[in-house]
């Protein structure tokens, strides 16, 4: 299909280990959550509360807790200067879920003192959300009507997305590394339920890790591809 062997395509194993890795971190961030979220820490702090001590106590007194539903969907929502706090954890005096609640607050904290990188991946948003939803189909049009610049073009658009996930490492092991610091400095956590809670977030930031490394690999397919196009002119 396409004259370029598109049935039987050896760059296909580029998305399988992808696949592989994105499903690899996927199981260990729930098996680790799991694990410490049956790990109660000794001050009966629920993730709610811990919370609410975290910004309190940075200064955010102004961003608020709010309840929602589902698993481990717990995020910061800089528009409505709310942390959300799933199922799994609002009511959670689990270690794991305070170590996830704290996350989500070193987001908040990163927003209050301006740290550049997520200043940065906010300002590309807009751009990523149109290469996101445009480079696929301009990349497969333009092999269809062998216009290699506008699959190029396509490809490039999708790099975007790449981009955008480097950019949001450094900003998720920031979050992780300031949550640990308050948990430990404002003395919420114990020695031993305080590593509890590093093991849950570093298995969590394994999958961004192994998300950027999915999208890389997807990225160089499509440069493979259309480097065997080029080559078979």
């Amino acid at each position: 299909m396409f004259g370029y062997g598109f049935y039987y395509d050896p760059t296909y194993i580029l998305l399988i280990i992808g696949f592989a890795l994105t499903l690899f971190a996927s199981f260990g961030v729930k098996a680790t959550f799991s694990k410490y979220n049956d790990v109660y820490n000794m001050r009966g702090l629920t993730a709610a509360q811990a919370a609410r001590q975290i910004l309190d106590r940075n200064g955010l007194t102004n961003v608020r807790i709010e309840h929602v539903s589902g698993n481990l969907s717990d995020h910061f929502d800089p528009r409505a200067n709310v942390v959300r706090l799933s199922d799994s954890t609002y009511q959670s005096t689990s270690v794991g879920a305070i170590g996830v609640a704290a996350h989500e607050c070193g987001h908040a904290v990163q927003y209050a003192v301006g740290y550049a990188p997520i200043r940065i991946r906010n300002a590309i948003v807009p751009v990523v959300n149109i290469g996101n939803t445009l480079s696929m189909p301009l990349f497969f049009i333009g092999l269809i009507l062998s216009l290699e610049p506008l699959a190029l073009f396509g490809a490039l658009l999708f790099g975007l997305v790449l981009v955008f996930q480097l950019i949001t490492l450094p900003v998720e092991f920031n979050a992780s590394s300031r949550a640990i610091r308050i948990l430990d400095e404002y003395d919420m956590l114990g020695d031993d339920e305080l590593r509890g809670a590093k093991k849950v977030l570093k298995a969590a930031a394994m999958t961004y890790v192994a998300g950027t490394a999915a999208t890389a690999l997807q990225f160089l397919r499509l440069l493979l591809i259309l480097n065997r196009r080029n080559d078979r002119r």
